[in-house]
């Protein structure tokens, strides 16, 4: 397995802890509906969080919220809907990202939260 792939892992089991000491219920992770996976839902009172997890060990190619494309929020809102519908939730769905930055021996965690409305 690639390097990157063990840190992205790592980073979804960072942004899990960082969730659940926020308060939030893990649901599901790595859900997957069609051509989509969601990283992490997470539910905190009637807010049911769909969080895309990107991590990096550099962010000067791009800002690393930016990595999220219209194609993958149009696969995450229909992979959201699937899961609301499979589980007869009676919730509000919301978009987060948690990035996660690798700077030396150090790890920097922002908690986006509405992240789609930020672009």
């Amino acid at each position: 397995m690639g390097n990157h792939n063990e840190f992205g892992r790592l980073g979804e089991e960072m942004a899990t802890n960082f969730l659940t000491k926020k308060g939030y219920r893990i649901r599901d992770t790595n859900y997957r509906y069609r051509k989509s996976e969601v990283d992490i839902i997470a539910q905190k009172d009637t807010i049911l969080a769909i969080v895309e997890v990107k991590s990096r060990s550099s962010d000067q190619l791009q800002e690393i919220a930016q990595a999220v494309n219209r194609k993958k929020i149009k696969l995450l809102v229909a992979a959201a809907d699937e899961y609301v519908l499979q589980n007869d939730l009676d919730v509000s769905v919301r978009f987060d990202i948690i990035t996660i930055l690798k700077k030396d021996n150090t790890f920097q965690i922002e908690h986006l939260e509405d992240a789609f409305y930020h672009f």
